[in-house]
């Protein structure tokens, strides 16, 4: 996923273009929570990424031999894998895959299902695990303050499966790991933030082109070879929709009335709206999952049922095939 400063963009629009009176509400009658959870994601992803290398332990695969010699060599069992078989500095997809890529044999033929998760917390190398931290960083954990650890680590965990489904669906003949799925998703839920409290934001337009922008670029990354852009969709879509789901907040007349003397009348906490978009979503954030699931578990391959699909995750040009080279 690019490292592009999603995050501090939107931060600015909001800050920058609410009224005052908006302003003064969202920060005094709404809990500003402590970021923690993002900084322990950070963390792990990290950690595991320095377990991976310490058993990856280059120098002692003979297999490097024939594909050149191992990239940092000082730095003992913790050097990379040559540039030719891993150019992001990083392990060997043969020690990725024994610790939980995924894989669509793994998963569907020997039901090694616990793959869809355990492949968001891998990374293929530093360039890897840098951009991805980097970027949820900026996005996570000004979204961990607006709306708590709680609905960001569901949003985290759930598009990151999300984009792990979408993607054993269409690919069978690679490895994927990575955050960038879950990413997406945190992404996805800030666009969905934007529609749903569409009426406390100014200058709506700048807002959600400034959104749509940073989305298209991201997107139009995942169309390069060996990027996973199938996971990219797939922790988007999840993230959209559970935006409408977790994210609402409510009417600003209705935080003003809250604060009012007991026994002033409430108006509705949230706009109507505000509650289609949850009910849709949520069905169809349901009926969705459970489709693909019974699906892939089926052994069905979405390529099968989309000829097309495939050209979202790479494009053949002069450059580059689609088949590894």
């Amino acid at each position: 996923m690019a490292a592009v400063d999603i995050e501090s963009r939107r931060g600015g629009v909001k800050r920058n273009n609410t009224s005052s009176a908006s302003t003064y509400l969202m920060e005094h009658t709404e809990t500003q929570w402590t970021s923690w959870l993002v900084p322990v994601f950070v963390v792990v992803n990290i950690s595991l990424f320095v377990v991976v290398m310490y058993l990856n332990d280059c120098p002692d695969r003979k297999h490097t031999r024939l594909v050149g010699k191992c990239v940092a060599r000082f730095l003992g069992r913790f050097s990379f894998e040559p540039l030719k078989e891993n150019p992001l500095f990083g392990p060997s997809a043969s020690t990725l895959k024994e610790l939980g890529a995924l894989e669509w044999t793994e998963v569907v033929v020997n039901h090694q299902r616990w793959r869809l998760i355990t492949c968001i917390w891998l990374h293929a190398g530093v360039i890897h695990l840098l951009v991805n931290m980097l970027t949820l960083v900026f996005i996570g954990i000004r979204l961990e303050q607006q709306f708590g650890f709680v609905r960001i680590g569901i949003l985290y965990l759930l598009s990151g499966f999300g984009g792990s489904v979408l993607s054993s669906l269409f690919i069978r003949n690679d490895i994927s790991v990575g955050a960038s799925g879950a990413l997406f998703g945190l992404l996805g839920a800030m666009l969905s933030e934007l529609i749903t409290n569409w009426t406390i934001y100014t200058n709506k337009a700048m807002a959600l082109l400034t959104l749509l922008v940073i989305i298209a670029i991201n997107l139009a990354i995942g169309i390069l070879p060996h990027v996973d852009n199938f996971a990219h969709i797939g922790g988007f879509l999840v993230g959209f929709l559970l935006g409408f789901v977790l994210l609402p907040r409510p009417q600003l007349e209705w935080l003003v009335r809250r604060s009012l003397p007991g026994g002033t009348r409430s108006k509705s906490k949230y706009k109507p709206y505000q509650y289609v978009l949850w009910l849709v979503s949520a069905v169809l954030l349901v009926s969705g999952f459970g489709v693909a699931l019974v699906m892939l578990f089926r052994g069905e391959n979405g390529n099968d049922h989309c000829h097309w699909c495939h050209y979202l995750s790479c494009v053949p040009t002069s450059t580059w095939d689609c088949n590894g080279n």
